[in-house]
């Protein structure tokens, strides 16, 4: 494959010459900034490809400089980010108490911003369309990058009122609609597996795959995030961003090159096709929420019970939905996405079911297996299942699991879209009409949800689920329908 001369907004990170930079963190004292972004960060910087970069952290907590780079030292450590640039990094560092509501605040924390600005919003939606807004009032220094992790509003609504708000802000091409589901590393094991051999993307049509199941099954249960999950659930979290993103790669068209708007172009066309299977939410969806058991020999709470929980809010921890993806390729396929928390085992994978042949010649035993290709995210894996004579009989057939690893990504997947948006290299950020479409695809489980036409069920802890999945083998006709 090849790729075009990038432009200003397709420059790669190739670790020339790089300005000044003042990375602006919102949310600064938060569970994602501990987590995800500080030690993607840390990972980022210590690989000496950032340099003159400058982090000033924000927050409503009451907290003093001191306090916040042990925060940042802490969270680079278990990054393993080390050298004198990281070291650098966290003696330089400082912390700004701020309500990123009010424009004084916002006024106080731009003052104190130098060179090239990047904002990253790491907000709840409400908080950070109330930031957006305020901004309009004051204005931004020329060239300033947005990175705004997901949710992306609410709804499709809420989405594209706050396209319009950053509109007034800067350029689209400045907006970094960040999913670190799109790490660069996954992003191209995905494309690089699809357009760089001949022997899968023939296959990977209606007319030979049965289905493909995208799955995100976790062990953790809440894990003390219930100020954001509750309001939110497994549906918003996971299908409505990092699943129909993973989606996307599977499904569309391979690009002309790999510039941002060649790759962000083909996504969009597969996400404005893709729509709930037979337009019937209530039967292609199914939500659930975990009651107390024991994961891996720990003993956890029911989710309604966890502290900071509203019982009442009916917020769910599993969910699955079917999709269609109606174009010439993809029609009468069924997507089916699954996620949920405190499950039996880990399991983050796409798997495309291959249909089976027309005929298998009289004689042969034991074929009742169909072919798969499976793409782990984790760890980062390709794996194919085949039918094969195994040893003993040579009539009898068994099923071999051939298994080869990806190379691992040079950064963690919050290292690479920071380092995109600090390259200004919108690659791995989602385009702003994506983001409503991606609503606009799960509005209607959301409204037969809310209206209660599909029951919220309960599975243990440490369980594989509610009882009658979506994903259970494709008629042979389903395919046809």
């Amino acid at each position: 494959m090849t790729t075009s001369q990038p432009g200003p907004a397709d420059k790669p990170a190739d670790g020339g010459d790089h300005l000044p930079q003042t990375l602006l963190l919102l949310g600064a004292t938060g569970d994602l900034a501990e987590r995800l972004l500080l030690p993607g960060l840390g990972r980022l910087v210590a690989t000496g490809v950032q340099p003159n970069l400058m982090l000033l952290g924000s927050g409503m907590d009451d907290w003093d400089n001191e306090r916040w780079r042990r925060r940042v030292s802490d969270a680079f450590g278990t990054a393993d980010a080390t050298g004198h640039r990281v070291q650098e990094m966290i003696r330089d560092t400082c912390y700004m108490k701020a309500n990123v509501t009010r424009e004084e605040d916002l006024r106080r924390l731009l003052a104190n911003c130098h060179e090239q600005l990047v904002i990253f919003f790491a907000l709840p939606p409400a908080i950070t369309a109330r930031a957006a807004k305020a901004l309009t009032h004051i204005g931004l220094p020329p060239g300033t990058r947005l990175m705004l992790e997901k949710p992306f509003g609410t709804d499709a609504d809420s989405a594209r009122s706050l396209n319009d708000v950053l509109a007034r802000l800067v350029p689209e091409e400045q907006i970094y609609r960040i999913d670190h589901f799109l790490g660069k590393s996954t992003v191209m094991n995905i494309l690089g597996l699809r357009f760089a051999n001949r022997i899968f993307e023939p296959m990977l049509s209606s007319a030979h795959v049965a289905c493909v199941d995208i799955i995100f099954d976790e062990t953790l249960g809440l894990a003390g995030r219930a100020g954001y999950y509750d309001g939110a659930g497994a549906l918003m979290d996971m299908v409505q961003s990092h699943l129909l993103q993973v989606l996307s790669l599977i499904t569309m068209d391979a690009p002309p090159t790999l510039a941002a708007r060649d790759l962000r172009g083909r996504k969009a066309q597969v996400l404005r096709a893709t729509r709930v299977w037979k337009n019937d939410p209530v039967t292609w969806s199914r939500r659930a929420r975990y009651a107390a058991g024991q994961v891996s020999g720990r003993r956890l709470l029911g989710y309604a019970d966890e502290s900071g929980v509203d019982p009442t809010r009916g917020t769910e921890t599993f969910a699955e939905v079917v999709l269609s993806v109606d174009t010439w390729r993809w029609a009468g396929v069924p997507f089916r996405l699954r996620t949920g928390k405190a499950l039996a085992a880990r399991r983050k994978e796409a798997v495309v079911t291959f249909k089976q042949p027309p005929r298998v010649p009289t004689g042969l035993i034991g074929y009742d297996q169909p072919d798969r290709l499976r793409i782990g995210f984790g760890p980062d894996r390709l794996g194919l299942d085949v039918n094969i004579n195994g040893p003993g009989h040579p009539l009898e057939l068994d099923q071999a699991h051939l298994v080869a690893d990806f190379g691992p990504g040079e950064l963690p997947p919050y290292g690479e879209v920071l380092r995109g948006a600090l390259d200004g290299d919108p690659t791995l950020s989602v385009r702003g009409d994506t983001a409503v479409d991606c609503w606009r695809i799960v509005a209607p489980v959301l409204e037969c949800w809310r209206a209660g036409a599909v029951p919220l069920q309960e599975y243990p802890a440490g369980s594989q689920g509610p009882d009658g999945s979506l994903l259970t083998p494709v008629p042979a006709e389903s395919a046809e329908s």
